[in-house]
């Protein structure tokens, strides 16, 4: 099985869901087991109808296969409603014990005729710039 790496890209149902997670050192202190991500994400609505991001929820796994769930309504308190060609961008963090992780996870979203559908947001890695395998 390939490992993920620092970006992923998913399209569901028209919605394509792009992620980079960055390291960032200057947030992190590694001797008290702190490590911490940013990733942006950017939702791009591909197909012909609009859709609105209702929650989200997020699979999160430490290098200890410690796993978090997470789950809330919308992302960085939006609940974005794209029209077709429309897209959202925003960034976010994570905070782990360990210096190697993996996230994955869906958006639940709504079309306008009242259909649902989970947009997946493929897994992607949280590594230090300096992890080898």
């Amino acid at each position: 099985m390939l490992r993920p790496t620092t970006t992923s890209s998913s399209i569901t149902d028209g919605i394509r869901v792009s992620v980079t997670s960055k390291y960032i050192p200057e947030q992190s202190v590694p001797r008290l087991k702190r490590f911490v991500w940013a990733y942006t994400i950017r939702i791009a609505n591909e197909s012909t109808s609009a859709a609105k991001l209702v929650s989200r929820h997020w699979v999160i796994v430490d290098a200890n296969q410690k796993v978090e769930e997470v789950r809330g309504p919308g992302v960085v308190g939006e609940q974005p409603r794209l029209e077709p060609g429309a897209s959202f961008q925003y960034t976010s963090g994570c905070v782990l014990q360990t210096g190697r992780g993996t996230m994955r996870g869906e958006y639940q979203m709504v079309r306008d005729d009242g259909s649902e559908f989970d947009a997946e947001i493929a897994a992607f890695a949280l590594e230090l710039p300096t992890s080898l395998n």
